[in-house]
């Protein structure tokens, strides 16, 4: 059985950012007021997890404070699977049931999709994924009987082929937008300005 409280959340922040340009890492870049790679760990840090950590490179965010261990991945320019492994060392480590992976520029996943996912999460051989009613993207859950086929990932390989064969859960494609490029930070902030600018302007009821 794979709950909450016995699967491990894995936070990748360790990215390159490549096709962002050279700033050090994107994920320090602001979006509503604060780093963009701080968003998702604010969401989620309440949920009850047994372990939560997050891999991180060259990001200058304090996940610790936010009850996340930081792991450093040296390796991060081989790619994402340096990460993954990781993530499923920790999620060992820990005797977790299952490992969650989120990505750190994924601003605005929500804890009504996680819950939702792990609807869905049964047993130790489930992969489930989110989708945008289109493709799969992450966040995504892997069973313990899955840990090995991860832990042979190598550079940029992904669990593509094994996620496309799991469970998916459907949510708003606004919910699963992450960020590679200026471009699409700006995209993300006109998507959101408006709804701010709202809130700030509806008077509060006392």
């Amino acid at each position: 059985m794979i709950t909450i409280e016995n699967t491990a959340l894995v936070l990748l922040a360790a990215g390159r950012s490549a096709r962002y340009g050279d700033v050090g890492s994107k994920l320090d870049e602001e979006f509503l007021g604060k780093p963009l790679g701080v968003h998702v760990a604010v969401t989620l840090e309440d949920m009850p997890f047994l372990a939560r950590a997050a891999v991180v490179d060259r990001c200058r965010i304090d996940y610790a404070a936010h009850g996340f261990e930081m792991i450093r991945n040296y390796e991060a320019a081989e790619g994402i699977a340096s990460s993954v492994r990781r993530g499923v060392e920790f999620a060992r480590r820990h005797d977790a049931a299952a490992v969650m992976f989120a990505l750190a520029d994924m601003p605005r996943v929500t804890v009504s999709h996680v819950y939702r996912m792990f609807d869905v999460a049964n047993n130790p051989s489930h992969v489930v994924a989110s989708s945008d009613g289109t493709q799969t993207k992450p966040p995504g859950i892997f069973g313990r009987d899955r840990f090995d086929f991860l832990m042979s990932l190598r550079g940029d390989q992904g669990a593509r082929d094994l996620v496309r064969g799991g469970r998916h859960v459907v949510t708003s494609p606004a919910e699963l937008i992450d960020v590679d490029t200026p471009e699409e930070l700006e995209e993300l902030r006109a998507l959101v300005r408006p709804r701010a600018r709202q809130a700030a302007l509806t008077p509060v009821r006392e």
